[in-house]
């Protein structure tokens, strides 16, 4: 999701509603994650953890849960692009037994004022135990 120039810094008040659209304060849903205390526990998760990165610029944790194969050497976001709504449309094995999954979603954003979605399947696996996304497909 959005390649570019720039980075915003996460903003983690306890009351703030994660952008992952969980339902959930921020700090009890995505933040753990992010700052390392607790790692995703399914795919699902792992993405919608992802999503809230990219609707808050953190690019450490983008590329800490990158597949090592896959993970580019560095990220840059596009400044203009706000990410606001994340909406999993399916999502197949990933669950806490499991050793990979997929996750099909539809992340919706503004670019310089205008609507737009990005719609991929998601694959992810673990790696060293933790959840990684390992790529995608855009249909």
């Amino acid at each position: 999701m959005g390649k570019g120039a720039g980075r915003r810094r996460a903003n983690t008040t306890t009351g703030r509603a994660c952008p992952c659209g969980s339902g959930q304060a921020y700090a009890d849903c995505c933040a753990p994650a992010h700052g390392g205390d607790s790692p995703a526990a399914t795919a699902e998760a792992l993405m919608r953890s992802r999503f809230s990165a990219f609707a808050l610029g953190d690019t450490g944790y983008l590329l800490r849960s990158w597949h090592s194969s896959t993970r580019p050497a560095s990220l840059q976001l596009d400044p203009g692009q706000r990410w606001t709504r994340l909406e999993i449309v399916e999502t197949e094995r990933g669950g806490l037994l499991d050793a990979a999954g997929t996750v099909t979603f539809h992340a919706h954003y503004r670019d310089a004022g205008r609507p737009g979605t990005l719609t991929e399947h998601s694959r992810f696996v673990r790696e060293e135990g933790r959840w990684v996304y390992l790529d995608g497909d855009q249909p």
